[in-house]
Protein backbone atom coordinates (compact mmCIF):
# COMPACT_ATOMS: atom_id res chain seq x y z
CA UNK A 1 0.00 0.00 0.00
CA UNK A 2 1.62 2.90 -1.31
CA UNK A 3 0.27 6.22 -0.02
CA UNK A 4 1.57 9.84 -1.49
CA UNK A 5 1.15 13.06 0.82
CA UNK A 6 1.10 16.52 -0.88
CA UNK A 7 2.27 19.60 0.75
CA UNK A 8 2.68 23.13 0.04
CA UNK A 9 5.68 25.09 -0.74
CA UNK A 10 4.16 28.50 -0.44
CA UNK A 11 4.98 30.57 3.11
CA UNK A 12 3.55 34.03 2.10
CA UNK A 13 0.18 34.96 3.79
CA UNK A 14 -1.33 36.83 0.73
CA UNK A 15 0.52 40.44 1.14
CA UNK A 16 0.13 41.23 5.21
CA UNK A 17 4.23 40.03 6.06
CA UNK A 18 2.95 37.31 7.77
CA UNK A 19 4.61 33.51 7.02
CA UNK A 20 1.89 30.60 5.95
CA UNK A 21 2.58 27.06 4.38
CA UNK A 22 0.89 23.70 5.49
CA UNK A 23 -1.30 22.86 8.53
CA UNK A 24 1.21 20.49 10.63
CA UNK A 25 -2.35 18.66 12.31
CA UNK A 26 -3.34 18.18 9.11
CA UNK A 27 -0.57 16.57 7.78
CA UNK A 28 0.09 14.82 10.97
CA UNK A 29 -2.38 13.12 12.11
CA UNK A 30 -3.33 11.48 8.42
CA UNK A 31 0.75 10.65 8.50
CA UNK A 32 0.36 8.48 11.09
CA UNK A 33 -3.07 6.76 10.37
CA UNK A 34 -0.93 5.78 7.05
CA UNK A 35 1.81 4.58 8.82
CA UNK A 36 -0.11 2.85 12.02
CA UNK A 37 -1.49 0.89 8.97
CA UNK A 38 1.39 -0.23 7.04
CA UNK A 39 1.61 1.90 4.43
CA UNK A 40 4.45 2.87 2.71
CA UNK A 41 4.39 6.55 2.29
CA UNK A 42 6.37 9.27 0.14
CA UNK A 43 6.01 12.52 0.54
CA UNK A 44 5.60 15.49 -2.00
CA UNK A 45 5.67 19.29 -2.43
CA UNK A 46 6.01 21.82 -5.79
CA UNK A 47 9.87 22.23 -4.86
CA UNK A 48 10.61 19.23 -2.97
CA UNK A 49 13.03 19.63 0.21
CA UNK A 50 10.65 20.98 3.29
CA UNK A 51 7.86 22.19 2.72
CA UNK A 52 6.98 25.35 4.99
CA UNK A 53 5.01 25.32 8.25
CA UNK A 54 2.23 27.31 8.82
CA UNK A 55 3.96 28.32 12.30
CA UNK A 56 0.57 29.16 13.81
CA UNK A 57 -0.34 25.81 13.70
CA UNK A 58 3.09 25.08 15.86
CA UNK A 59 1.76 26.92 18.50
CA UNK A 60 0.36 25.23 21.74
CA UNK A 61 -3.23 25.38 21.42
CA UNK A 62 -3.19 23.60 18.10
CA UNK A 63 -1.29 20.61 19.66
CA UNK A 64 -2.45 17.07 19.19
CA UNK A 65 -1.43 13.88 20.36
CA UNK A 66 -0.13 13.66 16.30
CA UNK A 67 1.49 16.67 16.48
CA UNK A 68 3.11 15.91 19.65
CA UNK A 69 4.62 12.70 17.78
CA UNK A 70 5.84 13.99 14.69
CA UNK A 71 7.54 16.30 16.76
CA UNK A 72 9.39 13.45 18.54
CA UNK A 73 9.91 11.59 15.61
CA UNK A 74 13.31 11.79 13.91
CA UNK A 75 12.39 9.68 11.11
CA UNK A 76 9.29 11.38 10.12
CA UNK A 77 10.53 15.00 10.03
CA UNK A 78 14.03 13.65 8.11
CA UNK A 79 11.51 12.46 5.68
CA UNK A 80 9.49 15.44 5.82
CA UNK A 81 12.70 17.54 5.09
CA UNK A 82 13.17 15.52 1.88
CA UNK A 83 9.74 15.71 0.31
CA UNK A 84 10.31 14.69 -3.77
CA UNK A 85 9.26 17.50 -6.48
CA UNK A 86 5.75 16.65 -7.42
CA UNK A 87 6.51 16.28 -11.25
CA UNK A 88 8.67 13.76 -10.45
CA UNK A 89 5.79 11.73 -9.36
CA UNK A 90 3.86 9.16 -11.47
CA UNK A 91 -0.03 7.88 -10.84
CA UNK A 92 1.12 4.81 -11.58
CA UNK A 93 3.60 4.52 -8.31
CA UNK A 94 0.97 5.30 -6.05
CA UNK A 95 -2.05 3.69 -4.73
CA UNK A 96 -3.86 6.66 -3.23
CA UNK A 97 -3.00 10.37 -2.89
CA UNK A 98 -3.56 12.39 -0.01
CA UNK A 99 -3.41 16.58 0.23
CA UNK A 100 -2.67 17.87 3.33
CA UNK A 101 -4.33 21.56 4.39
CA UNK A 102 -2.88 25.20 5.27
CA UNK A 103 -2.98 28.19 3.54
CA UNK A 104 -0.54 27.36 1.53
CA UNK A 105 -2.14 25.99 -1.06
CA UNK A 106 -4.87 28.18 -2.23
CA UNK A 107 -1.46 29.64 -3.81
CA UNK A 108 0.45 26.98 -5.42
CA UNK A 109 -1.26 23.55 -5.71
CA UNK A 110 -4.39 24.96 -6.67
CA UNK A 111 -2.78 26.25 -10.05
CA UNK A 112 -0.22 23.59 -10.17
CA UNK A 113 0.23 21.94 -13.46
CA UNK A 114 1.44 18.62 -12.30
CA UNK A 115 -0.85 18.40 -9.18
CA UNK A 116 -3.69 19.07 -11.65
CA UNK A 117 -2.48 16.25 -13.79
CA UNK A 118 -1.86 13.59 -11.20
CA UNK A 119 -5.26 14.45 -9.57
CA UNK A 120 -6.67 13.85 -13.31
CA UNK A 121 -4.51 10.62 -13.02
CA UNK A 122 -5.17 9.23 -10.34
CA UNK A 123 -9.05 9.54 -10.62
CA UNK A 124 -9.00 8.11 -13.96
CA UNK A 125 -7.78 5.08 -12.43
CA UNK A 126 -10.27 4.48 -9.61
CA UNK A 127 -7.56 5.14 -7.19
CA UNK A 128 -8.22 7.72 -3.97
CA UNK A 129 -8.22 11.19 -3.96
CA UNK A 130 -8.10 12.76 -0.71
CA UNK A 131 -8.01 16.26 0.56
CA UNK A 132 -8.22 17.95 3.81
CA UNK A 133 -9.53 22.10 5.21
CA UNK A 134 -7.63 24.32 2.43
CA UNK A 135 -6.46 21.19 0.11
CA UNK A 136 -10.37 20.63 -1.58
CA UNK A 137 -9.68 24.03 -3.31
CA UNK A 138 -6.12 21.78 -5.45
CA UNK A 139 -9.12 20.70 -7.08
CA UNK A 140 -10.73 23.69 -8.85
CA UNK A 141 -9.39 23.42 -11.97
CA UNK A 142 -9.51 19.14 -12.15
CA UNK A 143 -11.25 18.24 -15.49
CA UNK A 144 -12.98 14.17 -15.11
CA UNK A 145 -11.94 12.09 -18.32
CA UNK A 146 -15.13 13.57 -20.11
CA UNK A 147 -13.94 17.22 -19.62
CA UNK A 148 -16.44 18.27 -16.95
CA UNK A 149 -15.04 19.34 -13.65
CA UNK A 150 -14.19 16.50 -11.54
CA UNK A 151 -16.50 17.51 -8.48
CA UNK A 152 -19.03 18.62 -10.52
CA UNK A 153 -22.51 16.61 -9.22
CA UNK A 154 -20.64 15.07 -6.65
CA UNK A 155 -20.83 15.66 -2.25
CA UNK A 156 -17.87 17.57 -1.33
CA UNK A 157 -16.52 19.37 1.32
CA UNK A 158 -13.61 22.08 2.22
CA UNK A 159 -12.94 24.90 4.77
CA UNK A 160 -16.36 27.09 5.30
CA UNK A 161 -16.60 30.32 4.76
CA UNK A 162 -17.58 31.21 7.91
CA UNK A 163 -14.64 29.51 9.15
CA UNK A 164 -12.30 31.68 7.12
CA UNK A 165 -14.11 34.39 8.25
CA UNK A 166 -13.52 33.40 11.79
CA UNK A 167 -10.11 33.41 10.99
CA UNK A 168 -9.66 37.04 9.73
CA UNK A 169 -8.76 35.95 6.19
CA UNK A 170 -11.61 36.23 4.14
CA UNK A 171 -10.12 39.12 1.95
CA UNK A 172 -6.15 37.87 2.13
CA UNK A 173 -6.69 33.86 0.63
CA UNK A 174 -6.76 34.19 -3.44
CA UNK A 175 -10.25 32.47 -3.69
CA UNK A 176 -12.57 30.56 -0.81
CA UNK A 177 -12.54 26.85 -0.38
CA UNK A 178 -16.39 26.32 -0.34
CA UNK A 179 -16.99 29.14 -3.07
CA UNK A 180 -14.95 27.64 -5.39
CA UNK A 181 -16.23 24.11 -5.13
CA UNK A 182 -20.07 25.25 -5.69
CA UNK A 183 -18.96 27.22 -8.41
CA UNK A 184 -17.17 23.68 -10.15
CA UNK A 185 -21.01 22.19 -9.50
CA UNK A 186 -19.83 20.19 -6.33
CA UNK A 187 -22.77 19.43 -4.06
CA UNK A 188 -21.00 21.14 -1.21
CA UNK A 189 -21.81 20.69 2.75
CA UNK A 190 -20.63 21.52 5.87
CA UNK A 191 -20.63 20.59 9.97
CA UNK A 192 -20.18 23.11 12.08
CA UNK A 193 -17.52 25.18 12.50
CA UNK A 194 -14.14 23.27 13.71
CA UNK A 195 -16.07 19.96 13.84
CA UNK A 196 -15.55 17.18 11.88
CA UNK A 197 -17.33 16.67 8.65
CA UNK A 198 -15.75 14.48 5.58
CA UNK A 199 -17.58 13.62 2.53
CA UNK A 200 -16.65 10.52 0.57
CA UNK A 201 -18.17 10.19 -3.22
CA UNK A 202 -16.91 7.24 -5.09
CA UNK A 203 -13.21 7.74 -4.86
CA UNK A 204 -13.22 11.16 -3.79
CA UNK A 205 -12.79 12.40 -0.29
CA UNK A 206 -12.47 15.32 1.43
CA UNK A 207 -12.40 16.82 5.14
CA UNK A 208 -13.83 20.51 6.32
CA UNK A 209 -11.42 21.40 8.83
CA UNK A 210 -8.64 20.33 11.04
CA UNK A 211 -10.47 18.50 13.12
CA UNK A 212 -11.29 16.24 9.62
CA UNK A 213 -7.56 15.25 9.24
CA UNK A 214 -7.77 12.21 11.25
CA UNK A 215 -11.17 10.89 10.02
CA UNK A 216 -10.53 12.11 6.15
CA UNK A 217 -7.81 10.06 6.21
CA UNK A 218 -9.54 6.66 7.93
CA UNK A 219 -12.42 6.91 5.04
CA UNK A 220 -9.37 6.95 2.49
CA UNK A 221 -7.77 3.38 4.27
CA UNK A 222 -11.31 2.45 4.33
CA UNK A 223 -11.21 2.45 0.73
CA UNK A 224 -7.98 0.93 0.33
Amino acid sequence: MKILIVLTSHDELGNTGRKTGFWLEEFAAPYYVFKDAGAEITMASPKGGQPPLDPKSAEKDFQTPATGRFNNDAEARAALAHSVQLKTVAADDYDAIFYSGGHGPLWDLAEDKDSIALIEAMHRKGKPVAAVCHAPGVLRHARAADGTPLVQGKGVTGFSNSEEAAVGLTEVVPFLVEDELRKAGGKYSKGADWQSHVISTDNLITGQNPASSEPTARALLKLL
